[in-house]
């Protein structure tokens, strides 16, 4: 299933479908009387992977608050499977990981992981929380590691145990802030791989703010590009690569190709107001 039909050199979309799971339209928010987002429109089909990317204070992470229900919007509409985002929260449809994985210190790997479901859910008793953990941590690949405490786990295992913690809600959608930003370049690369992984074993919809192009059209299905002052969609980016994709992905000719493409479309979008 397509998300939309694009313009083969990028562009804003000509047709958006009507059976999305995440559609938000016309979406602007003004915070502390600033425009940060002015007129979104996106649509994201179930199952899809979709990146966003664009300069610093573009508004970013305010559109995926806004997609988690975090942040109002001014105007316009956001639906998740024709839910607001609130209730779809409330449904334990989203999850979140964001760039700290903000653990609790004194609980160990499987509490931390089960730690949201156990606050969703009161009726769960503690095996079954922890037997939930455990199946999420092994998902994410720190079956072994159920006992250690955050301080015992390097930051890519901190993120692994983040994010098990939010497929333990099993939420039809995974919203996703710089979660690797903090990371080193060969750590950050194995974890965008093991995501890869985890998002085609469980068909998840996954939205990730990004400051890679690599990391963008690596993972993709589609990359949305925010240009600043306001924060806007200025283009739109199929990624045309066959999955399943491996790190050998980024010396393919086309994902070469991929990377201009796409860093053109970013220096256009550092322009404030420019042309959307």
């Amino acid at each position: 299933m397509r998300i939309e039909t694009i313009r083969a050199s990028g562009g804003r979309p000509s047709h958006i479908r009507h059976d999305d799971l995440i559609s938000a339209k016309g979406v602007s928010v003004t915070l502390t009387r600033q425009l940060v987002l002015q007129n979104i429109d996106l649509a994201i089909p179930k199952g899809s992977f979709v990146s966003l990317i664009g300069p610093s204070g573009c508004g970013k992470s305010t559109l995926l608050k806004v997609l988690a229900g975090l942040v109002a919007p001014t105007s316009g509409n956001v639906s998740i499977a024709g839910l607001s985002p609130v209730e779809a929260t409330r449904k334990r449809m989203i999850g979140l990981v964001f760039q700290e994985a903000n653990l609790l210190p004194w609980k160990n790997a499987v509490d931390n992981a089960s730690m949201l479901l156990g606050i969703a859910d009161k009726s769960l008793s503690r095996a079954d929380l922890r037997a939930r953990g455990q199946e999420m941590l092994e998902l994410v690949g720190l079956g072994d590691s159920a006992h250690k405490r955050p301080h015992e786990l390097s930051g890519g295992m901190r993120q692994r145990v983040a994010i098990a913690r939010a497929l333990a809600l099993d939420p039809a959608v995974l919203l996703m802030d710089e979660p690797f930003g903090a990371l080193d370049a060969i750590t950050r690369d194995q974890m965008g791989q093991s995501l890869l992984e985890i998002w085609q074993r469980t068909g998840k919809t996954i939205v990730l703010v990004t400051h890679s192009i690599d990391e963008a059209i690596h993972l993709s299905r589609h990359v949305h590009v925010l240009g600043i002052k306001p924060g806007r969609i200025t283009e739109s980016l199929d990624i045309d690569l066959p999955y399943p994709r491996d790190l050998s992905v980024t010396e393919d000719p086309k994902f070469v190709r991929l990377v201009v493409q796409l860093r053109t479309m970013l220096r256009a979008s550092h322009q404030p107001g420019g042309a959307s």
